[in-house]
């Protein structure tokens, strides 16, 4: 049974010795994935990746089948999630290409299906979600960020938003006012869609630009792209060392 999965964009299947030995399509109640699951092993140590987007980006986020995307995982034995994302920084702290491990979350998104039990529904389908984040998976990924040396901000509010157009500089100052030091539009109902199946999720957050209005510098997406070039390399060390001690 594999146990982990990484969900996040397809270019982080490009880790050195990764082989991806099946593109596996699954059914689901709730419709089709964004992708074929892919499924590949890490120096001996399994591991299945999720295209949350489609393998081409072509899914906005506000149209992801984040309940197909989930169950399909819960169907092949997943037990732990990482959730790879990239978000603007709203906290000064978090500069562009910074990576960060959220502990909260906001959630700004509407009229996207946010449970399994809506259609049946009973009173025992309110689950805490105090502690959104699992305390242990993200503590394995703080972990593996010491020991390859990789510098990592540990909390933050991670603010949901709809997309897919980013927001506007009085929205960042209602988030920032609100508590939240980043900003991204896929990590709501992701994360408890994992809890109603009882998965482990975390985030691994990187500062792909400074949100609206934080800085006077109009959003410039090639300038994004060169970000996240950067911080994607790290985000892939720390995925190598995470699964090979898993």
């Amino acid at each position: 049974m594999t146990t982990l999965a990484i969900i996040g964009g397809t270019g982080l299947t490009s880790l050195d010795g990764l082989t991806i030995s099946e593109h596996k399509f699954v059914e689901t109640p709730y419709g089709e994935p964004s992708s074929p699951l892919l499924l590949g092993e890490y120096e001996g140590k399994k591991v299945i990746f999720l295209p949350r987007h489609g393998p081409q980006h072509t899914i906005a986020p506000h149209k992801v089948n984040y309940r197909a995307n989930i169950w399909a995982l819960y169907a092949l034995g997943v037990e732990k999630i990482i959730a790879v994302a990239a978000v603007g920084g709203i906290s000064r702290n978090l500069p562009p290409s910074t990576l960060a491990i959220p502990d909260q979350i906001i959630d700004y998104t509407y009229g996207r299906e946010q449970s399994f039990y809506s259609d049946d529904f009973t009173a025992d389908k309110h689950l805490d979600f105090t502690q959104p984040y699992d305390a242990e998976l993200r503590q394995i990924i703080l972990s593996a960020a010491i020991r390859q040396k990789i510098a990592i901000t540990d909390g933050g509010t991670y603010g949901a938003t709809q997309g897919p157009r980013l927001e506007t500089a009085a929205e960042i100052r209602r988030l920032e006012q609100d508590g939240c030091a980043m900003v991204g539009m896929t990590g709501m109902p992701e994360a408890y869609l994992a809890r109603e199946l009882g998965m482990a999720y975390a985030t691994c957050a990187v500062m792909a630009n400074w949100a609206a209005g934080i800085t006077d510098d109009a959003i410039q997406m090639s300038e994004i792209e060169h970000v996240l070039d950067k911080g994607m390399t790290q985000v892939k060390q720390l995925l190598a060392e995470i699964i090979r001690v898993q």
